[in-house]
């Protein structure tokens, strides 16, 4: 398998330097990497497209390196920011550092051999240099007028007010000299000679190809590959839900709402996200689209899209459980079943209301649905008994079986929850306070 080849036939392939394909090519092993700012406790999946890149190296004969940036992370890189990123103190760092290492060591494969996935920390290097050291032996091998050429830093510079940029600091101004020397200390100590990346950070990478030269009395080859940015279709940035970023971190986005997440994926961009995102081949993925466009009402694409996402990411156990509790909402799926966290995933777009629990023992069904609720599920009593006479409410999928029916025969969700339908569509979640 060819690295370019799969990646440009699954859109993933941005810009290569030349002789890079021809590097890949020899038959040996090529070590190549990638760099991840720590300033969050997990990668998202932004980050996971380039996760795959590193994936995809592996699975062509080549030797994956990840570099969590301890050092760098502490600056934060300029590229495609328009403003100075708050900076994290050394501890935040650590436990994020942690939280992603972990993260990465599920996508790749750590065994021993030429091929074996490695985690390095740019901070166990960069803690031994000083800051004359650094410009003294690094710092003069790149002139201003190079580092000022790179498009991250031009943006940031020629910026004003009503562009929305602030400038750019001397700390964010050198994270491309630091990223560079990464480049150089891993093409040192572990033969590194290829970094990628998403295509807005070709500038840090070239600086990184270009110190090597100059270190190395021009003798040194390095070489660089990007890949595409992951857009919507109408060309908006990817990775964003209604209640804001996507992480791979279960307990900051959870199984179901990643699952959901990418059963959501409109039919333009379910073609390019299922190459993307999963493992399934070439042939696999037309097979499926083709499947698709006979009903793309069934979703096929966007099923088979969530459901390798979500058992790489998290397991097959979560999403057997996600695609349980998003069955719930369509008749199905079992509601005794679901934590309490997902429970309130499920039914987080549905009016919450609240019961009193000394108040239960003594409510029928009708006064549950009107008076308790003060008119939100039905405005009247009248208009309650109506419909639970017509078979048209349920409590905890329990049909109401008659206006009278106590409350209290319903067993609870979680000792504190009822799901109270009305018709097809109308849900409430009732939580007994």
């Amino acid at each position: 398998m060819n690295l370019i080849e799969e990646l440009r036939w699954r859109g993933m392939f941005h810009d290569m330097m030349p002789g890079t394909e021809e590097h890949l090519s020899t038959g040996q092993p090529v070590t190549g990497y990638i760099g991840f700012d720590p300033t969050a406790p997990s990668l998202h999946i932004g980050n996971l497209a380039t996760i795959m890149l590193l994936v995809h190296l592996q699975r062509t004969g080549h030797r994956p390196v990840a570099l969590v940036g301890g050092a760098t992370g502490m600056i934060g890189d300029p590229s495609g920011k328009s403003a100075e990123r708050n900076l994290l103190d050394e501890t935040t760092l650590r436990a994020n550092q942690a939280g992603i290492r972990a993260q990465l060591e599920k996508f790749l494969d750590f065994s021993e051999g030429p091929t074996g996935a490695r985690v390095v920390n740019n901070y166990d290097w960069f803690k031994e240099i000083g800051f004359l050291q650094f410009l003294r032996d690094v710092g003069k091998h790149l002139t201003v007028n190079y580092m000022m050429a790179k498009d991250s830093v031009k943006r940031r510079i020629s910026g004003n007010e009503e562009s929305g940029a602030e400038g750019l600091s001397y700390t964010e101004f050198s994270y491309q000299l630091l990223q560079g020397y990464d480049f150089f200390h891993l093409y040192d100590t572990l033969g590194t000679t290829l970094q990628m990346g998403a295509s807005d950070q070709w500038g840090n990478i070239t600086t990184g190809t270009e110190l090597i030269r100059r270190l190395t009395n021009g003798e040194g080859k390095a070489f660089a590959l990007t890949g595409q940015l992951i857009t919507k279709a109408d060309g908006t940035k990817y990775g964003k839900s209604e209640t804001g970023t996507v992480w791979l971190d279960p307990t900051m986005t959870s199984p179901y709402q990643f699952y959901q997440f990418f059963l959501n994926s409109a039919d333009a961009d379910a073609p390019r996200l299922i190459r993307v995102f999963t493992l399934l081949s070439q042939e696999e993925i037309e097979a499926l689209e083709a499947e698709h466009a006979q009903a793309p009402h069934l979703r096929t694409l966007q099923k088979a899209l969530a459901k390798a996402v979500t058992i790489r990411v998290h397991s097959e156990a979560a999403y057997e459980a996600a695609l349980s509790a998003s069955q719930v909402l369509f008749g199905g799926g079992d509601l005794h079943s679901l934590d309490e966290p997902t429970l309130l995933d499920v039914f987080a777009g549905v009016p919450h209301l609240e019961v009193e629990r000394a108040q239960l023992p003594t409510l029928t069904a009708t006064d549950l649905l009107s008076v308790a609720t003060n008119g939100q599920v039905f405005p009247s009593k009248g208009e309650a008994r109506k419909m639970i006479q017509q078979g048209g409410v349920s409590l905890n999928r329990q049909k109401v079986g008659a206006p009278e029916q106590p409350a209290a025969d319903v067993p609870l969700l979680l000792d504190k929850y009822l799901v109270a339908q009305k018709g097809k569509k109308n849900y409430y979640l009732l939580k007994i306070v």
